[in-house]
Order: structure tokens, then sequence, then C-alpha cells
């Protein structure tokens, strides 16, 4: 199936660089974290002292049941929904990545497994997007996570999908940095030169260049410097995450076991995930996927109407509430890649 990215607006993400077929799991919720402990569990390591190390987050889902949508049923009853928060700090009182109270996620993406386990569908919500949020009336999203933690930015982005999320994963700014280091940097081809905002006094240029942690982490931030602001740092986001998986699969790393200890030890201390995700659970969804190659992962946006001013004067990303109810069917349905094949062609 041809690999589709972004949906009917037309702030479109550039396609992933072209990799080898990938020989190992693809376990991906963060899909540049846990692909890493999955990866160590089937081929390296042995995952239940590194899965047991990474912090979990109490009570991730709304404790009201009645609140979410229905779990899928009959031939998408098996499909998936992973959520990823990213935050630029941990919680200020505990230190703590899962208590992310008065904190807003900076990244908040949707990774989607079907039924049949051989593609991936990777959505981004950009931060700005305006919406009900459940008990405080209409917010950006990523205030969510502020106003009630992981709990009601699970029941805010279900309310988006009109889906169940399965699992959650919040991972703090700091990993993106420790993993790139770890993997010994990362070729991004930037579509767009521009000056730092968050590292002063450098520049990034068009073209393809090798980033260190420290200036990819820079480069996923950065929104100041373009013209339609937070559409273009969801672009290099998944530029970057493109990057990250293209070098945590590559065969130099899987197969030297000191390279995928140091990026695991990387990523562990900026990593947290819900209770019920279990190492077994883990591990079966990487074998499962073993089969996925590059172009079986869609990069896409949420469908969006363009930006605004909400009535306090925010600048806010409007969503496009009637490309949305074909999306939510097709979560429900899991027929995700037929539909975002439409909505890209109804664009």
């Amino acid at each position: 199936m041809p690999e589709v990215l972004n949906v009917p607006t037309r702030h479109q993400a550039p396609p992933p660089p072209g990799r080898r077929g990938w020989r190992i799991v693809f376990v991906v919720f963060t899909l540049f974290a846990l692909v890493v402990l999955g990866s160590a569990a089937v081929f390296v390591f042995n995952l239940s002292q590194s899965f047991e190390s990474v912090e979990k987050i109490p009570d991730a889902f709304p404790a009201d049941d009645t609140a979410r949508p229905a779990a899928a049923t009959g031939a998408a009853a098996t499909s998936l929904n992973f959520l990823l928060l990213g935050s630029d700090s941990r919680g200020s009182s505990t230190g703590s990545i899962a208590n992310l109270s008065g904190q807003r996620s900076d990244t908040i993406v949707v990774v989607h497994v079907p039924a049949d386990r051989q593609s991936l569908s990777v959505m981004s919500i950009p931060r700005d997007s305006w919406l009900e949020v459940p008990g405080f009336g209409e917010a950006k999203i990523n205030a969510a996570l502020s106003y009630g933690g992981v709990p009601l930015a699970v029941q805010t982005v279900e309310g988006v999908l009109g889906a169940r999320i399965d699992h959650v994963a919040v991972v703090d700014f700091a990993g993106f940095a420790a993993m790139t280091d770890a993997l010994g940097g990362v070729d991004i081809d930037n579509p767009i030169a521009f000056d730092s905002y968050h590292l002063a006094g450098y520049a990034f240029p068009q073209g393809m260049q090798h980033l260190n942690g420290t200036e990819a982490l820079a480069f996923a931030r950065e929104r100041y410097a373009f013209a339609d602001g937070d559409f273009q740092r969801v672009r290099n986001q998944q530029l970057l995450i493109s990057a990250l998986l293209s070098g945590l699969m590559h065969k130099s790393v899987l197969s030297n076991p000191v390279t995928m200890g140091g990026v695991v030890d990387a990523v562990r201390p900026h990593l947290a995930i819900d209770e019920e995700l279990s190492a077994t659970a883990l591990v079966n969804l990487g074998v499962e996927l073993r089969d996925v190659r590059s172009s079986d992962v869609t990069f896409f946006t949420v469908p969006t109407a363009g930006t605004g001013t909400s009535a306090d004067g925010q600048s806010i990303v409007n969503l496009d509430w009637t490309a949305l109810p074909a999306l939510q069917d097709a979560y429900r349905s899991d027929t995700l890649n037929e539909a975002v094949t439409q909505l890209q062609a109804a664009g």
C-alpha cells in the first residue's frame, strides 16, 4: 500500500527517507524509545530488568469508563492505539515523568497498530488544537495534561479519535537528545533553513546535516522561525522520529550490544509508561510487527482548518470537524490507511 503523508490541509510532511527493509521488531508507541526496549528484548538483552526500571504511570486512563469511547469489536478488536505525550519538563514538585499535572504536553502523537500487524499509522496532533477539554471547557489540547494529568490527556485525545487509547507513554524532551547522542547523532534533510530560537547563535541550513543530541532537540522544538509555526514544528518532529528510527534499525547498531545497551540506558530515565503494558506484551507485539517495512509506515497530521484566534485572544489551530467523522470511523473499524488515502485525495 502506498505511503500517505498528512491529510487535507496543505501542511504536508515530506516522506521519510528511503531505508532498507527492517528485519527487527518495530515496537512503536513511543516510536523512538520503546522500540529500543522491544528490539533489545528479542535480539540482544533480557528485557525484564530494563523494563521494570522504567517509571510507570499510575491510573493512566479515565476512571469513568462510561465517559470513554466503546472498545473496538469484531475484526478491529485486536488493533491498538498508543498515545505518546512529549513534555518539556518533569513534574516540578516530584521530578517524576509520570506525574505531570500542571505541565503542558508539547508533542502529541497517536500510533495505530492495525489488527493484521502489517503497517503503522502515526498521527500528530498540533499542541494548539482548539477543542473541548472534558470538564474544563474550550482550550488548547495540550492544556489537558496540565488540568488533569495523563488521564485527562487520554480522555481528550480519545474525543478526537472517537476510539480508545490502549497504552500511553510520556517522554521528556531530554530523551530525544540522549537517544541521538547514544546513536552517534542523526542525519536530517532539513527542508527549510532557519535560525534556532532554542539554541542561541545556531543556524540550521537547508539540506542534509548531521545533528548531535542538543542540535536535534533544538531542531524538533523550533516553531517561532516558521510562518506556519506549529505545523512545520510537527513536520520537523516527524523528520527527527524517522531519523532516529533509521539509526536504531541500522544493522551496525542492532548487532552491537554496547551501542544498544547505551541507547537503552539513555532512554530509560526519560520515559514513563502505563502500568497495563507488560514486558511480555511488548515483546509479543515486537514479534508480530517483525515484517513491517519503512514503506508500511504512514505519517500524517490530524485534519485541520487553518489557524485562528480564540475568543480570549489565544493563537489556535482549528480542527477540521467536517473531516473528523470519517477519520473516527476509520479508527473504530481499523481501516485507517484507506481513510487517510481518501482524505488526501479529497484535499
